[in-house]
């Protein structure tokens, strides 16, 4: 069941007696706890009929027992098991699911995994519970989710903007949905997000960041790319390395299937390979400056470079130094 119909369905209280949240993607467990602590008892009830433990620090026997309470003063009770994964005999649970108690609602949040699904736990689950599996958020699926929320919420955002938020935070969704939040509240009576604004409000300059960098790359501009590699020297937090290689591999990565689509239809490419429609000629003008049969050598060379930011092959180089050597021996690759 999706995280949207679970909150739907208890707006209209509509409740399930265990529901078990799981996997790499905790953005969503926490929508979903964090609304059912707020939520699902008005404030009077809470104080009675709200208990909530973490797994580092609960016992099974405590969590089974306050979920076989009743209710004081209140049609149902909410219990919530934040960090399941960390509790040790979390199998022991199983005695309690097979038979859940109606005016109970139980929330297990299960995070960074799932439950081994060859387990009687695992089994039991299908049968007697609203189970959701997350998983982490593909780099290409970003840009879409970014411009759904902003949506969602009566605003709009440039696709540029757009593009420097998801190269410089990555998937992790709660920290996106953070700084959005942030700049909805500084906008004032704006509804668009600009560049302008992600510099201003969340501090990636627009000029000097991972996308910008990947940009200069991509047209070999080789005094740019030198620039911003010495801006980033000093400002070590706008665009790190290790942000850096990841963006400029996932571009190369997708050139390459560029390539291997053999077809300069815009739509389809940035159907296939996942490329926002907008960065899509970013593509076409970089094919005309790497030819396909050096792209590989450019992944190599990545991969060989983040090798050496962890220390393997690398004579005790900056970080500097690094992103100038790779950027030299990329733009050695011949053009067409």
């Amino acid at each position: 069941m999706p995280i949207s119909k679970i909150i739907s369905n208890w707006k209209k209280n509509v409740f399930d007696a265990v529901y078990w949240l799981e996997g790499e993607e905790s953005f969503y467990i926490d929508q979903v706890v964090d609304y059912a602590e707020k939520h699902l008892l008005v404030e009077s009830e809470q104080a009675f009929n709200l208990s909530i433990f973490y797994g580092k620090d609960a016992d099974w026997a405590q969590v089974m027992n306050a979920c076989k309470r009743y209710p004081v003063f209140a049609e149902k009770q909410v219990v919530i098991l934040k960090e399941a994964q960390q509790m040790n005999q979390l199998e022991k649970l199983v005695s309690y699911i097979e038979n859940p108690l109606s005016s109970t609602i139980f929330i297990v949040a299960h995070k960074d995994k799932n439950v081994d699904g060859r387990s009687a736990l695992a089994k039991l689950l299908k049968t007697k519970a609203v189970v959701v599996s997350t998983k982490k958020m593909y780099d290409n699926k970003l840009p879409e989710w970014v411009n759904g929320w902003v949506s969602e919420r009566g605003y709009q955002i440039s696709p540029k903007a757009v593009q420097i938020i998801v190269d410089h935070i990555g998937n992790d969704l709660s920290r996106i949905q953070n700084e959005l939040e942030k700049l909805i509240v500084n906008l004032g009576d704006r509804k668009k997000m600009s560049e302008d604004d992600i510099e201003k409000y969340i501090g990636i300059s627009k000029e000097y960041n991972a996308f910008e960098f990947q940009d200069a790359v991509a047209q070999r501009n080789f005094s740019k790319s030198i620039k911003m590699i010495q801006y980033f020297e000093s400002n070590n937090k706008a665009a790190p390395i290790q942000l850096i290689l990841p963006t400029l591999y996932a571009f190369f990565s997708k050139l390459y299937a560029v390539y291997g689509l053999g077809t300069n239809d815009e739509r389809r490419i940035a159907s296939e390979v996942g490329i926002p429609p907008f960065l899509v000629k970013n593509y076409m003008a970089a094919s005309r400056n790497y030819a396909y049969g050096k792209v590989e050598q450019i992944l190599l060379l990545i991969q060989e470079y983040n090798l050496k930011v962890i220390g393997i092959n690398n004579a005790d180089n900056t970080d500097g130094d690094l992103l100038k050597e790779l950027v030299i021996k990329i733009m050695d690759v011949p053009a067409k």
